[in-house]
């Protein structure tokens, strides 16, 4: 007679990848007659962050977002919405942007 197959033994849930807790301003750069949003970055990874947002804002489904403390602009794609919380998938970075005096 063949062992029953042991139901307790299943695939672990994939982990979600950690995301370091921060607490960054940053902003928003939208291209459209150069408009910015100022907005905090609550998490960040190598892929992506989640921002809070000023509720009335209205953010593109794509944009770069500079943080001074990195010295750097990100181009983001938006993955999720949540009241005054963004989630963003990083797509590549570029310099300090030439408009922007922060």
């Amino acid at each position: 007679m063949a062992n029953p197959v042991d139901s307790h033994q299943q695939d672990p849930e994939p982990q979600r990848e950690h995301r370091p807790r921060v607490l960054k301003g940053a902003t928003i750069i939208t291209g459209i007659q150069n408009s910015e949003i100022a907005v905090m970055l609550r998490n960040q990874h190598a892929g992506g962050a989640e921002l809070k947002i000023p509720l009335e804002s209205r953010v593109p489904d794509r944009f770069l977002l500079y943080v001074p403390l990195d010295g750097v602009a990100y181009r983001c794609e938006v993955r999720w919405r949540r009241n005054d919380r963004i989630g963003v998938q990083f797509t590549g970075t570029e310099p300090k942007p030439k408009l922007h005096y922060g």
